[in-house]
C-alpha cells in the first residue's frame, strides 16, 4: 500500500547464519535497481560493522561476497561514472563503491530463485521456499516434509 520496498539480508559465516535484517525502505524507490542498491548499501553497512568486529576478537577477514540478484545493480555498483538516473542514490553509492574499490567486499550475481533474501521480502513457491529454509541452517529439515 505505501509502495516502499522491503529489503532483507542474511550474513553468514562459513555455513552459520550470523545476521539478519528485514525492513521497508525509509523511501519510495523509482526502480527495482534502486531499491536492491539501497538493500545493498544496508547490507554493506553491516558488513562494515562486522568486519571491526571480527578485527577486535582478532579473526582476520579477507574479501567478503556480496550477492545481488540484479544485474543493473551490480553495475551501478562497479560503475565509476554517476549517471543520471543514480543521482538520487549517490550516497549509498559512495558506500558500496569505497568497499568494493579497497576489496573489502566483493560482488557476484545470483540468480533469484537462489538468493537466500528472497525468503525474507517475497512471497515464494512451496519448493523454492523449501530449498533456501534448509540452506539458513536455522531449522530442522525433517519438519518441512
Amino acid at each position: 500500500m505505501t509502495r516502499r520496498t522491503t529489503s532483507g539480508y542474511c550474513v553468514f559465516l562459513g555455513d552459520s547464519l550470523i545476521s539478519w535484517k528485514i525492513r521497508k525502505q525509509k523511501t519510495v524507490s523509482k526502480s527495482s535497481a534502486e531499491a536492491e542498491y539501497r538493500s545493498m548499501a544496508a547490507a554493506t553497512c553491516e558488513l562494515t560493522w562486522l568486519r571491526y568486529l571480527f578485527k577486535d576478537l582478532q579473526v582476520c577477514l579477507k574479501s567478503i561476497t556480496l550477492f545481488c540478484d540484479n544485474q543493473v545493480t551490480l553495475h551501478i555498483a562497479v560503475n565509476h561514472v554517476y549517471h543520471e538516473h543514480t543521482k538520487h542514490i549517490k550516497i549509498d553509492c559512495h558506500v558500496v563503491r569505497e568497499k568494493i574499490q579497497v576489496g573489502q567486499i566483493v560482488t557476484k550475481f545470483i540468480p533469484s530463485y537462489l538468493q537466500l533474501a528472497n525468503i525474507f521480502t517475497k512471497a515464494l513457491r512451496r519448493n523454492i521456499f523449501k530449498k533456501l529454509i534448509c540452506k539458513l541452517n536455522i531449522l530442522n529439515t525433517h519438519i518441512l516434509t
